[in-house]
């Protein structure tokens, strides 16, 4: 993948030099496994083409300089100053550069040298669309500095240093599965990844098939107090049953006889909470036996079940969201649709077979704006490798200005 043709020009129109490095991170769709993972169940994303860059150099001073392409905005901090959250005007930092300043915290908790940065971001991750464009960047900014400071770090602890970023210092309490997908993807494979014992294996998918999201254009509105309801609710019910049942530490460990037997203990809002985690577990393992069968059908039936669960027991999907699931539902070539991600807005993500794609795009944009009036932006993505960096010396010729 080459990055965007402007990324080594504005570099260099920032900084008045070349960069010494690309780097990319993908982000990923979600196929299956939702609201599992602060569960400690098992998930099922991908890595996809809708990717993070970053052109960087490193700097003689103690400053991370970093201009955002995309909202045409820059800031600096210094790199010994980063707890108290301000650039070196002592003004509070803009939202967006805490997740590089998180990444440098984090390192720099872990006891890693990092120096000085001079980069330019820019994404084709939609933001707030439920495709990990927050764990993207972190992780390619994790990248870039293990690149220019010498040490070496495995994927998997990197990943992690990059959900402490984001849990402390960006202060959003996410699971593990963002930065895992986006430091692990493996080119035509969909990740099986155990939250619990961070066991993973890639599963290829179907042949003849294509990922497609679908933006419904409605941006998430999952607040904090939304989501720590849910997490609140799975938790009173582990402690339930677990009073009940042994060796349960987590809904993971609860089968799905177990709860039909024990359910009945459990609030009514509750009950429905656990019903859609204990399904999702057993629903992602099945999952993952049609998708090493090749069963695109089986595995897409499942993915509307899924849907179906996130709908009415975890309540967090949203009027557009039904209608592009039930809209894929009848389109022909169309084998599972369900939604991606936290809810309450962003994306579907749909299994269409590669012979009807064109003709799924057409019909699902136009019928969406049918009966939404709104525009859903359609696309097929591919699944890609995780992040990687380049020197810049070794990319495609790309003329600066």
């Amino acid at each position: 993948m080459n990055p965007p043709p402007n990324l080594l020009s504005a570099f260099n129109n920032a900084f008045n030099k070349l960069p010494k490095l690309v780097a990319r991170a993908p982000g990923r769709v979600n196929l299956l496994g939702e609201h599992v993972d602060y569960n400690d169940g098992w998930v099922l994303p991908v890595a996809i083409d809708h990717t993070a860059w970053i052109a960087a150099s490193p700097c003689s001073s103690d400053l991370i300089s970093v201009h955002a392409l995309d909202l045409g905005e820059a800031v600096s901090i210094q790199i010994d100053d980063l707890e108290h959250k301000v650039d070196v005007r002592g003004k509070p930092l803009p939202a967006w550069s805490y997740y590089p300043a998180g990444v440098a915290w984090a390192l720099q908790q872990h006891s890693l040298q990092i120096g000085g940065l001079d980069a330019v971001l820019t994404s084709t991750i939609p933001l707030g669309a439920g495709l990990s464009s927050s764990a993207a960047i972190e992780v390619a900014f994790a990248v870039t500095w293990q690149a220019f400071s010498g040490w070496q770090l495995n994927p998997m602890t990197m990943a992690q240093i990059c959900q402490t970023a984001e849990n402390a210092y960006v202060g959003v309490n996410c699971g593990l599965m963002d930065q895992f997908a986006s430091l692990h993807g493996v080119a035509g494979n969909a990740l099986l990844f155990d939250c619990r014992t961070l066991e993973w294996e890639p599963v290829p998918l179907p042949q003849g098939t294509s990922l497609v999201i679908a933006d419904s254009g409605v941006r998430r509105s999952l607040g904090d107090s939304a989501y720590n309801e849910r997490r609140t609710a799975c938790e009173q019910a582990t402690r339930t049953l677990a009073e009940r049942l042994p060796n349960v530490h987590a809904l993971r460990d609860v089968s799905i006889d177990a709860f039909d037997q024990h359910s009945h203990a459990l609030p009514s809002v509750v009950r429905r909470r656990a019903e859609h985690v204990v399904d999702e577990c057993a629903r992602t393992l099945e999952a993952v036996e049609h998708l090493r069968s090749g069963d695109a059908l089986g595995f897409g039936k499942l993915m509307y079940q899924g849907h179906a669960s996130l709908r009415d027991l975890y309540q967090v999907s949203c009027p557009e969201l039904d209608v592009l699931v039930e809209i894929a539902t009848g389109l022909p070539g169309c084998y599972g649709a369900r939604l991606t991600g936290a809810g309450f807005g962003g994306c579907t993500v749909n299994l269409v077979k590669e012979g009807n794609v064109e003709s799924f795009l057409q019909a699902l944009s136009m019928e969406y704006w049918n009966r939404t009036g709104k525009q859903a932006s359609a696309w097929v993505c591919q699944a890609v490798g995780g992040a990687s960096t380049s020197m810049a010396t070794t990319l495609k010729r790309i003329n600066i200005q």
